[in-house]
């Protein structure tokens, strides 16, 4: 398959250009597309078998449930049962944006997209790019991040080239996305709202709108035998192809840890990388400075693996942050991508 790239302005897009990538969803084709977090990978999200095409062309798992992406509040009511009063309160405070509702499935969303759950999960992006392309294909549009299953999420198309070029029909390129993580995941379907995965939508903002909110506690890297009812909680994510070691505790202690980890890997004469939120380190042979601001952190992290793996990094040393406010949902992403955690 030949991929087309259409570059197209992210604020005034280009409906010519939105539409014949609509036509490709409405034939059941896929489209890989910006939204305000990551890329998306999107298909008709009633249309089983174009969505069977977003799980072969990213070889992930069948039982990852995906997330469904709309443009009309209206078509809550065709993809969900059991609408508790609570959405309205969240929807007014935080849709368009990223904050990913868990509900009760209608008959009409298809078992491939749910992972065979009896629950959906259902956005409505920021992004004109996503608006316009859902509005114009006249469907509701699935769509999981737009790179291999595992690997980092994409930021920008140069990413989603890298890892699906010829796997998809089009990639609408519309620059770098804002937030940089995936979009909160909160489940209603239960009597108390469960967060799900963290994002910019901060556990914090959410408590100001519900009574409680239970924190699942796989966010926290504990083994569960609970349902998943969203993607991101099942399986090892976001990872480059280096290792990586995540290194949490007071800044002192970490970062003698990181040097005496750099030292280690060195001398076995590996290529060690440093993800740092400081600028000392000087002996690594690459150091990414990703910030202090959690939100240029967040828009900086997977960016960041892509970037080690380019240089042939085979050792990636994270520094922690406070898991508060934003740092929860960075957190999460490197506790995924981490294959060792240590605490100092």
């Amino acid at each position: 398959m030949q991929t087309k790239i259409l570059k197209v302005n992210p604020k005034n897009p280009n409906l010519s250009q939105i539409r014949k990538a609509a036509r490709i969803i409405k034939s059941g084709g896929l489209i890989a597309f910006p939204t305000e977090t990551v890329y998306g990978l999107g298909a008709n999200a009633l249309d089983a078998k174009a969505v069977k095409k977003i799980f072969d062309a990213k070889g992930r798992p069948s039982d990852n449930p995906l997330i469904v992406h709309i443009s009309d509040v209206a078509d809550l009511g065709i993809l969900a049962d059991h609408i508790p009063k609570t959405v309205f309160d969240l929807i007014d405070k935080f849709w368009p944006g990223p904050l990913t509702l868990v509900l009760k499935k209608s008959k009409i969303v298809p078992k491939i997209v749910t992972g065979g759950l009896d629950t959906v999960a259902i956005r409505m992006p920021k992004n004109k790019i996503a608006q316009t392309l859902i509005i114009q294909s006249g469907t509701p549009i699935a769509a999981p991040s737009a790179n291999l299953a595992g690997k980092p999420s994409p930021t920008s198309a140069k990413h989603v080239i890298e890892d699906l070029s010829g796997r998809v029909s089009m990639i609408l390129d519309g620059g770098p996305t804002k937030i940089g993580i995936e979009s909160t995941v909160l489940d209603l379907s239960t009597k108390t709202p469960t967060l799900l995965r963290p994002g910019s939508i901060t556990l914090e903002q959410l408590q100001k709108i519900l009574d409680r909110v239970a924190i699942h506690p796989i966010i926290y890297g504990k083994k569960t035998k609970s349902v998943h009812r969203s993607p991101g909680m099942k399986y090892m994510h976001y990872s480059p192809n280096a290792k990586v070691i995540l290194v949490e505790g007071s800044k002192t202690k970490v970062n003698q840890k990181i040097l005496q980890l750099l030292r280690y890997y060195k001398e076995q004469g590996l290529r060690v990388g440093i993800l740092s939120t400081e600028k000392n380190y000087t002996n690594s042979d690459m150091t990414r400075f990703i910030g202090n601001n959690l939100s240029v952190i967040a828009a900086n992290l997977f960016k960041s693996f892509r970037e080690f793996d380019s240089k042939g990094i085979d050792i990636v040393l994270a520094q922690g942050i406070s898991h508060k406010g934003l740092g929860l949902g960075i957190m999460n992403r490197l506790g995924k991508a981490a294959y060792k955690k240590i605490m100092v």
